[in-house]
């Protein structure tokens, strides 16, 4: 008999699996770069994602809402979770949130379609509550393949769960955001979630200022203001 064949790539769960259920964000793997060898495509993700039964929220979903966007996209948002609207139609950020984040999209000079729209969870938390650890770490591999898979050139994370989830960092969101921060070595922005903007609309000049950071990187600026230089 000729030697044994090499053992194929791990699986998106099996290359980040710890021994044991988490208790906190800092117990989750340590965020690494996905190896040349593991990346994947969307669609490849999408499909080992399957109809995910691997955490309790699949007992209530309607749909599991894995992301929208351009496969390439240089810019990528994290949000938290779907909510109602999102899990109806299997769409991130589709709701009231999900207007206000196409509004902001659109004012940094993008549109919807460039750039790539995902959440931490993919499947609705009941009576939108807080995604719970087990539920994340469920999750999150399937979230850190997606970013290898698309390779954006920065990340926004949306949100005190993106944020802290991506960043390994449980930090107030009031505190991190508006500072740079990296995740595998991509330039990471963390802001307010446009829901939490909508109930606190004197947050959104400081959200407007985060992402103000984000259009210098792709040589944007905001609408009438020249360009310096």
């Amino acid at each position: 008999m000729g030697p044994a064949a090499p053992p194929g790539p791990r699986t998106v769960a099996e290359a980040t699996a710890p021994r044991a259920l988490p208790r906190s964000i800092f117990e989750l793997p340590k965020v690494e770069p996905v190896p040349e060898e593991e990346r994947r495509t969307l669609d490849e993700i999408r499909r080992e994602l399957g109809d995910c039964r691997r955490c309790k929220l699949c007992n209530g979903r309607k749909n599991i809402v894995f992301g929208v966007g351009n496969p390439r996209a240089e810019l990528v948002f994290v949000g938290e979770g779907p909510g109602a609207d999102e899990d109806q139609q299997g769409i991130p950020f589709v709701g009231k949130a999900g207007q206000l984040l196409t509004k902001m999209i659109e004012a940094m000079g993008f549109s919807r379609d460039e750039v790539y729209i995902c959440n931490v969870v993919k499947c609705r938390p009941p009576d939108n509550r807080n995604p719970e650890i087990d539920e994340i770490f469920a999750c999150e591999p399937f979230l850190r393949a997606q970013l290898g898979a698309i390779r954006p050139k920065v990340i926004v994370a949306l949100g005190k769960f993106a944020a802290q989830t991506l960043l390994r960092d449980e930090t107030r969101i009031s505190a991190l955001r508006g500072h740079w921060r990296e995740y595998c070595g991509i330039p990471l922005m963390p802001t307010f979630h446009p829901a939490y903007l909508l109930r606190n609309p004197a947050e959104k000049k400081a959200a407007w200022s985060d992402l103000q950071q984000v259009m210098k990187v792709f040589g944007k600026t905001p609408p009438g203001r020249k360009r310096e230089g």
